[in-house]
């Protein structure tokens, strides 16, 4: 496919700080216009590195960042107005209203929709004319919300938008962002977040960060509906020797209990207990969050395994995306929440 189709695109992407750590290494990104597309990590796995990298806010040490087919370090202002950008933190000068935010951002974007905020303050119940610093946190960040897409943006760079939030304010920011994405079916959206049930409700796709690499990514409709965890208990006092569920991508053992993520694609798949009398199967879906953490508990967690247990991990089952860069992946819109 075109690189022209993608709206966001990293080749061999690297950036190291001058204490040595390497924030992202070889980092190969292919996101299509129209994409939600989330990327998670740990806390310091190169989410908000990888971004600023993307807006030319950081130099690579090598590779290229495109942002709809140009350099940030070297783009236009014309190309600038395309492109929307909501940070960690988003502070705005206290006195300012909403009113006065919008005023201001309105100088700098050609394609403002000053009806738009109007249409999204009224929705979101945002005082107008209330100084910003008067506000809750989760109102100031849908200030933030609401001024960048204000901007009919091509693409919107979120980093951790719901991110010290507390639960409730999360959910309604979550809920207008969800509203905002499904009216507009052409924006590309980069979402970045460590929180996995905020993935499950906003992306399309998912790409997993780790020490600054992507590890894999897929499309969250495919892995919802065909991941399962799969418990198997044997009679006796152990699982038999070589027994293995095709598909399984992590698998443990610990007395007679077999357990395993797997990707079931034929319910043949687990025809494979009839060969061994009394054997009891229970199948139990995943959410998102509950995958992510069965199949990278080392990566994720740092957690180590139990002297009882035989875990093990096949990678092979998952597209490993720095193998093939050039990897596209339909996208689709998120649904009205």
């Amino acid at each position: 496919m075109p690189a022209s189709t993608h709206s966001i695109l990293t080749r061999q992407l690297s950036k190291s700080f001058r204490d040595g750590v390497v924030a992202i290494n070889g980092l190969n990104l292919s996101i299509e216009a129209g994409t939600v597309y989330g990327l998670t990590g740990r806390n310091g796995a190169g989410k908000t590195t990888a971004i600023r990298l993307l807006l030319g806010l950081l130099k690579p040490d090598s590779g290229k960042a495109r942002l709809l087919g140009q350099d940030w370090w070297t783009a236009s202002h014309q190309d600038r107005q395309r492109v929307a950008y909501v940070s960690q933190t988003s502070p705005h000068p206290e006195w300012m209203t909403l009113q006065n935010l919008c005023q201001y951002a309105e100088r700098f974007y050609s394609r403002w929709n000053n009806g738009l905020a109007l249409k999204l303050a009224k929705r979101w119940e945002l005082p107008w004319n209330r100084p910003l610093g008067h506000l809750s946190g989760g109102n100031q960040r849908l200030a933030s919300l609401l001024v960048a897409l204000s901007t009919q943006p091509e693409v919107l760079l979120l980093d951790e938008p719901a991110s010290g939030l507390d639960p409730v304010a999360r959910r309604d920011l979550l809920g207008c962002l969800a509203e905002s994405l499904s009216h507009d079916a052409q924006m590309t959206v980069l979402l970045s977040t460590h929180l996995l049930s905020d993935l499950e409700r906003l992306a399309t796709h998912v790409g997993i960060l780790d020490h600054g690499r992507l590890l894999t990514e897929g499309s969250v409709e495919d892995w919802t509906r065909t991941m399962r965890r799969v418990q198997v208990v044997f009679p006796g006092e152990t699982v038999p020797v070589g027994f293995e569920i095709p598909g399984s991508l992590r698998y443990q053992t610990l007395g007679p209990v077999y357990s395993a993520v797997v990707r079931i694609v034929d319910e043949t798949q687990l025809r494979i207990t009839g060969r061994w009398p009394g054997a009891r199967m229970q199948v139990f879906p995943l959410s998102l969050e509950e995958l992510f953490l069965a199949l990278y508990r080392k990566t994720l967690l740092g957690e180590d395994e139990s002297e009882d247990e035989i875990d093990t991990f096949d990678q092979t089952q998952f597209e490993v995306v720095q193998a093939d860069p050039g990897l596209d992946h339909p996208g689709s819109r998120p649904n009205e929440p």
